[in-house]
């Protein structure tokens, strides 16, 4: 099991369940360190005071809040966890709400919940059972690096999954960044769902970081002095240009069936009753113009 983050219990009305906080992910990304490239030697950083220019150890160092310029209050570790919050050792299950109604913007990171000890086997497996057969999640208050914050509580393949959300008011508003109101026709929206069909799969097991493993091949090769591997070529559009939406999805929808063994003939879409109307009238109002200026030429 990975090292415990945080340890302390889930209030669930007046049963106690004693739990210990672990990562639910990993962290598997190349990591650099800062260098000199004249010699390759380490570069780090110095943490410096600004009032006698001395550098300063980890231990010298603590949290202080600036309240007016030239004024600052120290506030110790053991201060902030002293503070006199319900959750401050406590996942506080306030409510229970449809898992639906969540929106995904609001949730953050994920822990997992392990029952510390034998005696939270039993009050664990209870609030697992109740989320399951609810199909409810719970939101909950708990106190974690230094503020309070919200959680979300479901389950996932019998563990206790702890996500934690952003509070109502740290959301911004889209709206403002949302396109104006355009037309979109329905046989575009008819090929676009089209596509998303083709492109449905089962899970997302099959993904993996390319970039990652780009990055490892090209570090293989500087290890060993072999030459870099050719870069990829980019087969997409240029930035900005300009094509047919529709053309797109068509050719979008072949790709897909292609990519899956199925056949790949596109059925163009046929014109709508009242596009081909409009062409109609466009082509004898074209006719009537051309009438009208050999008589003229005529006379």
């Amino acid at each position: 099991m990975p090292r415990p983050l945080w340890a302390g219990a889930i209030s669930f009305g007046l049963v106690t369940i004693p739990v210990k906080i672990v990562s639910a992910t990993e962290d598997h990304d190349v990591h650099f360190h800062r260098v000199h490239l004249a010699d390759m030697g380490r570069v780090r950083t110095r943490k410096v005071c600004e009032v006698d220019g001395e550098v300063v150890s980890q231990d010298e160092i603590g949290k202080g809040y600036e309240i007016a310029k030239d004024q600052t209050v120290p506030v110790t570790d053991e201060e902030l966890e002293q503070m006199p919050l319900p959750t401050a050792k406590a996942i506080e299950i306030a409510a229970f709400v449809d898992a639906d109604t969540i929106d995904p913007v609001r949730i953050s990171d994920s822990y997992y919940l392990a029952a510390d000890g034998q005696v939270a086997a039993k009050p664990y497996t209870l609030l697992r059972k109740a989320l399951e057969r609810s199909s409810k999640v719970a939101v909950a208050k708990f106190a974690w690096h230094g503020r309070e914050r919200l959680g979300l509580l479901r389950i996932r393949e019998g563990a206790i999954v702890l996500h934690s959300m952003k509070w109502p008011d740290e959301v911004r508003n889209p709206q403002e960044l949302a396109p104006r109101e355009v037309k979109v026709g329905e046989e575009e929206i008819e090929q676009a769902l089209q596509l998303a069909e083709r492109m449905t799969i089962e899970d997302l097991s099959g993904f993996h970081d390319e970039y990652r493993e780009a990055l490892e091949n090209i570090i293989a090769a500087k290890a060993e002095g072999k030459p870099l591997p050719a870069p990829a070529e980019d087969e997409g559009k240029e930035k900005g240009e300009v094509v047919d939406l529709m053309a797109a999805l068509n050719a979008s929808v072949k790709a897909a069936k292609e990519s899956r063994g199925e056949d790949a003939t596109v059925h163009e879409m046929r014109p709508s009753k009242k596009t081909a109307s409009s062409k109609k009238s466009t082509a004898s109002k074209k006719t009537a113009k051309k009438t009208a200026a050999k008589k003229r030429s005529a006379s």
